[in-house]
């Protein structure tokens, strides 16, 4: 690598009333594209290109006049155009796109950390981390400021119905989605890590990426960088690895939330769940129309967030009565056949059970046919190969869209799909294995019908059935 004109921080922070104009190599990501309309929002002329643009966010970008440029009309002589490079994470250390951002000859740096230097170094950023749940409970939480007339800032890592995925806000306040995952080929390290946290929600922590890291411990590593910089943490204890972080950063201040604190007493139907939260000893109740055992837990983070920050607790409660999710989380995409069509991004263990359970609960009357992509490069090794199968269990039928790609997870085989089918067949699971998008629309077909609901779980296209002619078919 030939890092002579990557910025520092503190150089960048140092010309951040002269930098004009900013070039987004690979715009198209979602962290990508809130952080251009981000720097865009606040004055800087921003342009970007990528290898394809593909809607939403592709189609967000262009309604927000960024122009936008095919990755191949991009050199050094169109680069030198600009007074900062910004690079994706998607951009491999020893590809000709890297080669082009060294030697172009001009200063280049990470989204995060240009996002923590330029933009949230006056503000009182709130982080929402951890393994399951970020989108979400960053979503859940700018709601809730909203609700509450507050005018925060937000940094969203998915698509909103009804808001662009990121603005600066009024606010003192500004939450921001915190990825564990690498900023960029020349920072191998968490992109929290750059963000100028002062608070932290920490919603789960277990093993992912793999294709990144070798273990757990090694995802710790990067929260053990960042806790002694944060002023509050609130956290799930239940999960082992938070547990042991608390017990090594002990003079922190810890709020946690558990069986014990809550949320405790979970019920409620098809159309809202009951639940209460200790706060400072005493309990109290809240209703909320969301669904889902782990959105309740997301949601409890939230409150004890905003009672720290001296928010009565009926404001609170005014606040979390009526939540949105963000696209693609339990989101119903419409009918086909007479089969509710629900679209989601699970693809962990964990979460999969969790989003199956809660839409058990929604629709109570339908049987719950899941046709899961395993194609994250975690998911798509055997790292879970039991795990998945459990967490499959209770579906009524499983179809597995199955990957072309080979994982690129570390010391890892790929996903044995067959085999993962050959033990929900085990267990008395209608279950089978596809490769392809036509053999997976004629199973559709067979299974759609009034009595069915389909649920897709995939971090991506599912085959490309979301971008094929089959959202036509739904209504």
């Amino acid at each position: 690598m030939n890092l002579a004109n990557m910025i520092s921080s503190e150089e960048l922070l140092s010309k951040k009333n002269s930098i004009k104009k900013i070039f987004f190599f690979r715009i198209c990501g979602t962290g990508m594209g809130a952080c251009a309309c981000l720097l865009k929002e606040n004055g800087y002329e921003v342009e970007g290109a990528d290898q394809s643009f593909y809607p939403p966010m592709s189609t967000y970008l262009e309604s927000t006049g960024i122009p936008l440029h095919p990755l191949e009309s991009v050199d050094a002589k169109f680069l030198s155009n600009y007074d900062l490079i910004i690079v994706g994470n998607s951009v491999p250390r020893l590809s000709d796109g890297a080669r082009l951002i060294e030697e172009c000859g001009v200063q280049f740096t990470s989204f995060p950390n240009a996002l923590g230097t330029l933009l949230l170094s006056d503000k009182k950023v709130i982080g929402v981390a951890g393994t399951h749940g970020k989108t979400t409970t960053t979503f859940f939480l700018t709601q809730m400021f909203d609700r509450l007339k507050v005018k925060a800032g937000y940094f969203v890592g998915g698509i909103l119905n009804d808001r662009p995925p990121s603005t600066l806000g009024e606010d003192k306040y500004f939450v921001i989605e915190s990825d564990e995952y690498d900023s960029a080929y020349f920072q191998k390290f968490s992109k929290f890590r750059l963000y100028e946290l002062d608070k932290m929600i920490l919603t789960s922590l277990e093993f992912d990426h793999a294709d990144i890291y070798n273990s757990v411990e090694e995802i710790e590593a990067e929260f053990e960088a960042v806790i002694p910089k944060l002023d509050t943490i609130i956290a799930d204890s239940t999960y082992s690895s938070i547990e042991k972080l608390k017990n090594k950063f002990k003079d922190q201040k810890w709020h946690l939330y558990n069986n014990e604190t809550g949320p405790l007493n979970i019920s409620g139907d098809k159309d809202k769940t009951n639940f209460q939260v200790v706060l400072y000893k005493e309990i109290y109740s809240f209703q909320t129309n969301i669904i889902g055992a782990h959105n309740i837990y997301n949601i409890t983070s939230c409150i004890i967030l905003l009672h720290l920050e001296g928010f009565s607790v009926s404001d609170i409660q005014h606040a979390v009565a009526d939540l949105s999710l963000v696209k693609r989380r339990q989101e119903k995409r419409g009918l086909y056949n007479g089969a509710i069509v629900i679209d989601d991004f699970a693809h962990h263990p964990r979460a999969i059970s969790l989003t199956v359970d809660a839409i058990k609960t929604k629709y109570p009357e339908r049987e719950i046919i899941t046709i899961f992509e395993p194609v994250s490069a975690t998911a798509r090794s055997n790292v879970f190969q039991e795990e998945f199968a459990k967490s499959l269990m209770s579906s009524d039928e499983v179809i597995i869209a199955k990957s072309p790609m080979a994982t690129t997870a570390k010391n890892s085989n790929n996903l044995d799909c067959e085999k993962l089918v050959d033990e929900l067949k085990a267990h008395c699971k209608s279950a089978l294995v596809i490769d392809n998008l036509n053999d997976l629309r004629n199973q559709i077909k067979r299974i759609s019908n009034d009595k069915n609901l389909i649920l897709v779980l995939s971090n991506r296209s599912c085959l490309g059935l979301w971008e094929s002619d089959f959202v036509k078919e739904l209504i």
